[in-house]
């Protein structure tokens, strides 16, 4: 089968042919037909994960995927024919999304597609949907919140999520965006847009809410921008970091919650997602579509940041 992988920690992504898998006990061979990158995808690569699982080489990258179950081992949680999709962590056995094949095991968080989802939208959804989620609630956004918000890096394919379920609950939203993209945060309920190119982000930050902020999400920033960013909170608020970058003692100290987010994905989590896409409580945007052969530099820039959404790979 055709695949992206790695030869080795750090090398660089490129196509292979690559035997198909064997489904096993409880796991199910699956038909890609559309694979979600992520940031974590080249993260994995470089070796993010190298002291907490072990690694199988050649590596296929890629974490989400949506495709039609081919085969299936003793045991297995989905039926030939059913049409699958999901977070498959696969990296321990090699097995990854940017295939033409992957493997669901027994606990990936892998579910059936809703009715009339395309493969496009369902490969996008799983990591930026659930993390998006994990983070809103991590900072204590609930239904009928008024809490002002800061969404640092909302542009990209978990910010845009995230800025709508957060405003869906009712938060007041202030997202960072350039202005090219500042139509589509309002569109997706942000009150106000930071354009960060504009000056330093925490006086335009400080200007726009000068009674401070009860919750940052934060997808992008360093340690050091968000001890400078953590100033903006007011005492009991809540930093929130995908990229761990959190110091929590340092904002303890300033009477600041720190969070560096961690969730386990689940198929309860996933589901839940989904729900909330089918009320309108969360969006996924796709930026562009690209074939496996394209998926180097689909990398490539995704490294160099600007993301306006999500990119999808067609096997």
């Amino acid at each position: 089968m055709r695949a992206i992988a790695i030869s080795e920690l750090g090398a660089a992504p490129v196509p292979m042919r690559l035997p198909v898998m064997e489904p096993g006990p409880g796991e199910a061979l699956v038909r890609l037909f559309a694979a979600g990158l992520n940031p974590a995808d080249w993260k994995i690569a470089d070796g993010m994960l190298k002291d907490s699982v072990p690694y199988s080489f050649p590596l296929i990258l890629g974490l989400d995927g949506a495709g039609v179950v081919d085969a299936t081992g003793p045991g297995a949680r989905f039926p030939v024919g059913e049409q699958v999709f999901g977070r498959f962590f696969g990296v321990p056995r090699g097995q990854g999304t940017y295939a033409e094949y992957t493997i669901a095991s027994a606990d990936d968080a892998v579910v059936p597609m809703p009715e009339g989802m395309l493969y496009t939208e369902a490969a996008a959804l799983p990591t930026a949907g659930m993390t998006a989620l994990t983070a809103v609630e991590e900072a204590g956004i609930e239904k009928g919140s008024d809490a002002k918000v800061l969404v640092v890096g909302a542009t990209g394919g978990v910010g845009q999520p995230t800025v709508r379920l957060a405003a869906s609950r009712g938060a007041d939203v202030l997202a960072t965006a350039r202005p090219d993209a500042a139509g589509r945060m309002r569109e997706l309920g942000a009150a106000d847009v930071v354009d960060y190119g504009e000056g330093e982000l925490v006086e335009l930050v400080r200007a726009a809410r000068p009674d401070g902020l009860d919750a940052i999400i934060d997808l992008v920033s360093d340690r050091g921008e968000v001890e400078r960013l953590a100033g903006l909170l007011r005492p009991g608020g809540v930093y929130v970091s995908t990229v761990w970058a959190v110091n929590p003692d340092s904002l303890d100290a300033q009477n600041v919650r720190g969070v560096n987010l961690d969730y386990t994905p689940t198929p309860e989590l996933l589901e839940h997602v989904v729900a909330l896409v089918a009320d309108g409580a969360m969006e996924i945007t796709i930026e562009a579509e690209v074939s496996l052969e394209e998926a180097p530099a689909a990398i490539a820039r995704s490294r160099s940041g600007g993301a306006r959404g999500k990119t999808v790979i067609r096997p």
